[in-house]
């Protein structure tokens, strides 16, 4: 089946199906006449398991440690269900808090935030969480996406510099001096433009929508 088929027979979208690929969480076989996907009623099932898993809440991580058997069905939906229980907890504690301004605050201008900001502070010791947890994991990603490409930038500039160093020493033909030196340079302009894209998704949410169901 092509992608399309697939997507449609599991009842989820293209996008979803290149993500959980890139998170290896499916390896669908390629045709050898054209390097195309082809997907079979296997990979179909496993999108569907992963579906499944995924509107539970179940990480991406977690997946890949079930499909490795590294991690059993019962120890995931155990976990999975005392972090709802504490989900659920820190829900009632924000409710808490909104009711608190229904109740007490007479408006926006005469808000005293101090107030229930220390409310929140002292909630927050006992392990109630308000912080956004998406915005968390944007912000890791983010920092990742960063260093991976200052590691690579910087091994190609190390790279252009010991080139330049053994041409002093050892002189090579300017053409060829120049050629390796620009496949470098291009090799850091392409890694800061993927850097640039990437930067872009996940600001502007491509990722998390490709993540959901």
């Amino acid at each position: 089946m092509k992608i399309n088929q697939v997507a449609e027979l599991v009842g989820i979208t293209s996008k979803n199906i290149r993500f959980y690929e890139d998170q290896g969480l499916i390896d669908p076989k390629r045709d050898p006449s054209n390097g195309y996907r082809e997907y079979s009623l296997e990979d179909a099932e496993q999108l569907k398991k992963i579906r499944l898993l995924r509107q539970l809440g179940v990480s991406c991580e977690n997946i890949r440690k079930l499909n490795s058997g590294d991690l059993s069905l019962e120890k995931c939906m155990s976990d999975r269900i005392r972090e709802l229980d504490a989900t659920h907890s820190n829900i009632e504690h924000t409710k808490v808090i909104c009711s608190m301004l229904s109740d007490e605050a007479s408006g926006l201008q005469n808000l005293d935030a101090d107030k229930y900001l220390g409310k929140i502070r002292d909630m927050e010791k006992g392990g109630v969480r308000f912080m956004n947890v998406n915005r968390s994991d944007v912000k890791k990603r983010r920092s990742g996406a960063i260093i991976a490409a200052a590691a690579v930038v910087i091994f190609m500039i190390a790279a252009i510099a010991l080139i330049i160093w053994a041409d002093g020493i050892d002189p090579a033909p300017k053409g060829i001096l120049i050629f390796m030196i620009a496949v470098f340079g291009i090799v850091i302009v392409g890694v800061l433009i993927a850097l640039s894209q990437r930067l872009k998704e996940l600001k502007g949410g491509e990722l998390d929508e490709a993540d959901k169901y």
